[in-house]
């Protein structure tokens, strides 16, 4: 459908990923058997666990089980999309279609960013004052920040839509990208974009790079905690405890910040969308949580020997 006075153009074309033509049918099965399995029996097998085990009913798991939401709606946003274009070669996508994976995407991607912090805070708490953890992290905060996570995160995608949805899009229509990048959309268009790309840092400075700097104080305060008493179990402990947050933390906000916030003049698109694949389809994520969690290990053992036993 053509937008009079805001838009000549109906439609664009998402050139995709850089896959070869005889490769695609190959990668069409592989996406299609990783979303699967980490959407279905990674992400909703960790909802499960979560809510079964009450040895879960922690801040720590009732933060990870939204991050495990929002990561499921996240993979959502792009991979189906994604797969459609592969398999069918029908590369364009609505204007109205465009609009809203923009906003969808910049929603549950803030909404990450904001709950990885909120999982930081948690983990500081445990271990920097573990005496007064069950006060500090009680059941009213842990749903504020919760709350709070969502209504910044709508504000922010709504005020980058709107701003969006303003502009005129001329001739060229085509983004050399797999979903509307909000930075790639920008470039297509013929009007002034000085406000959008204002916002664009401003939100970019609040939702990304201030939970990161958040994030690195709570693990600062966590490693000088750690020095104070140096045992081998304590480290141990800490790692377990952290180690599958940080490298959740590594890969969502290294990518990001790689690619919007140090751009490289070597940088081509391929690395640009290698990039973006990192931090879009979180699908490494269920095994994150769960791998490198003995508790969430424990409570899948839980689970199958009680299914074994009740088969028997």
């Amino acid at each position: 459908m053509r937008r009079e006075n805001q838009s000549s153009v109906s439609e664009f074309l998402l050139l995709g990923l850089p896959i070869w033509q005889e490769q695609q049918g190959l990668f069409f099965a592989l996406f299609l058997g990783i979303y699967l399995t980490t959407v279905v029996l990674g992400y909703l097998l960790i909802l499960l666990l979560i809510r079964l085990d009450s040895h879960l009913h922690s801040p720590m798991y009732f933060f990870l089980s939204h991050l495990t939401f929002t990561d499921t709606t996240f993979s959502s946003v792009t991979v189906p999309k994604i797969l459609m274009n592969v398999q069918t070669q029908h590369l364009s996508i609505s204007y109205e279609g465009c609009i809203s994976q923009t906003y969808f995407f910049t929603l549950f991607a803030d909404l990450d960013s904001f709950l990885i912090t909120s999982v930081a805070y948690d983990r500081y708490v445990a271990i920097c004052h573990p005496l007064h953890y069950t006060t500090i992290m009680s059941q009213s905060l842990c749903k504020t920040l919760v709350a709070g996570s969502w209504v910044i995160a709508c504000a922010c995608a709504l005020l980058h839509t709107l701003l969006l949805a303003r502009l005129s899009f001329c001739a060229d229509d085509t983004i050399p990208h797999f979903f509307c990048d909000l930075a790639a959309v920008l470039k297509l268009s013929c009007s002034d974009t000085s406000i959008n790309q204002l916002i664009n840092f401003t939100a970019g400075l609040t939702a990304i790079m201030l939970p990161f700097l958040c994030i690195l104080v709570s693990y600062g305060h966590i490693g000088v905690t750690i020095l104070r008493v140096p045992s081998i179990n304590g480290i141990c402990k800490a790692l377990s405890t952290c180690g599958s947050h940080l490298s959740l933390v590594t890969l969502f906000y290294g990518a990001i910040i790689g690619l919007y916030f140090l751009p490289s003049s070597s940088n081509t698109n391929d690395k640009n969308i290698i990039a973006s694949m990192i931090y879009n389809t979180p699908m490494l994520n269920p095994f994150i949580y769960s791998l490198r969690n003995k508790e969430m290990k424990g409570a899948l053992r839980k689970l199958l020997s009680k299914k074994t036993y009740s088969s028997n």
